[in-house]
C-alpha cells in the first residue's frame, strides 16, 4: 500500500494577514492619494495668507476669521443647509412612493428594470439643459403658469415661480429624486411577499404593515439614497445659480467665486467647512442603520 499523501499546508493567520493587506494596499494607497492628500492641502492653504491676487505659505486666521464674522457667508451656510434639508424631504416625499410602486407591486424583474431605466431617462441629456430647462417652464409666461391659470389656481402669473430659493428646490429635487428611488426600491424588491402576507393573516392593517415591516426594511435604502442626494445637495452650485438669477448663495456658489477671483486660501476655507458639513451629515445617516449588516 502507498502512503497517503499529506494534506496540503493551511496557511496560517500571518500569511491571510498577508494577503489582505496586499490586495486593500491599492485601495488605500489610491484613497490616500486622492482624498486624504487633497483634503489635507486645503486645510493647510486654507491657513495661508491671502492677498489681492496671490497667497503667501504664511500661516494666518484671517480667512476663518473673515468666514465667521461676515454675515454674507454665514447666511450662505444657512441657505446651504436650509436647501439641503428641503431638497432632502421633497426628494424622499416624491421617491418613496415611487419605489414603493416599483420594488413592492412590480415583482416581475424584467418589468422593474424597464420602469428604473424610466427613471433615468432625464440623465441621457446634459445636466445643465435639464437645468436651464426650468427657466421657460417657470417663468411667468411658462408651461408651470399657464396650467395654472387653465385650471383657475390662479388669476395672473406667478411671479415667485422663478430666480426664488422655490426655483432652485424645484429644480434640485427634479435632479436629484431618481438617487433615492434606486436605493429604495432596491431594498423593496427584496421584501418576501410572505412577510406581508403573514402580517396581514395575523390581522394587521395596511397602516400597520407599512410601518412595522416596509419601512424598516426599506430603511437601509432610505439612508443610501439621503446619502447620495445629500453629498450632491451640499455641494451644489449650477442649478442655484441658473434658477436663482444668482440670489441664492449656496457654499458651493462662494467656493466658484472665490476661486474665479483667485482668492485660493479663502476658497480653501469655505471647501474645508462645506467638506466637515458633509462629514457630519453622512456620519449621522450612517449611525441610523448598519449598512453593512442590512446590505
Amino acid at each position: 500500500m502507498t502512503e497517503a499523501a499529506a494534506p496540503a499546508p493551511v496557511p496560517g493567520r500571518r500569511t491571510g494577514r498577508r494577503v489582505a493587506a496586499l490586495l486593500a494596499a491599492p485601495g488605500a494607497l489610491w484613497m490616500t492619494a486622492f482624498l486624504v492628500v487633497p483634503i489635507a492641502m486645503m486645510v493647510y492653504v486654507s491657513f495661508w495668507t491671502q492677498k489681492t491676487f496671490t497667497i503667501e505659505p504664511t500661516l494666518t486666521l484671517q480667512n476663518w476669521g473673515t468666514f465667521f464674522g461676515t454675515s454674507t457667508y454665514l447666511s450662505a451656510l444657512w441657505t446651504t443647509v436650509r436647501i439641503w434639508l428641503i431638497v432632502l424631504a421633497t426628494t424622499l416625499a416624491l421617491g418613496y412612493p415611487v419605489a414603493l410602486y416599483i420594488g413592492l407591486f412590480v415583482r416581475n424583474k424584467t418589468v422593474q428594470t424597464i420602469l428604473l431605466v424610466v427613471c433615468v431617462v432625464p440623465f441621457w441629456t446634459s445636466f445643465l439643459i435639464r437645468v436651464l430647462a426650468w427657466r421657460p417652464m417657470l417663468g411667468t409666461e411658462g408651461a408651470v403658469n399657464i396650467l395654472l391659470m387653465k385650471l383657475g389656481v390662479v388669476s395672473e402669473p406667478v411671479a415667485g415661480l422663478l430666480f426664488t430659493e422655490l426655483s432652485v428646490v424645484i429644480g434640485m429635487t427634479q435632479i436629484y429624486v431618481v438617487f433615492m428611488v434606486g436605493p429604495i426600491a432596491f431594498m423593496l424588491s427584496r421584501i418576501e411577499p410572505s412577510l406581508i402576507e403573514a402580517a396581514r393573516d395575523l390581522g394587521a392593517g395596511t397602516g400597520r404593515i407599512f410601518r412595522t415591516v416596509i419601512l424598516p426594511l426599506s430603511l437601509p435604502g432610505v439612508i443610501v439614497g439621503a446619502i447620495f442626494v445629500s453629498v450632491m445637495v451640499l455641494g451644489e452650485f449650477a442649478t442655484a445659480a441658473a434658477l436663482s438669477g444668482r440670489k441664492v448663495n449656496m457654499l458651493g456658489n462662494i467656493i466658484v467665486t472665490q476661486v474665479g477671483s483667485l482668492k485660493w486660501a479663502f476658497a480653501a476655507v469655505v471647501g474645508v467647512i462645506l467638506t466637515v458639513v458633509m462629514g457630519i451629515v453622512v456620519a449621522g445617516l450612517l449611525r441610523l442603520v448598519d449598512l453593512r449588516k442590512e446590505l
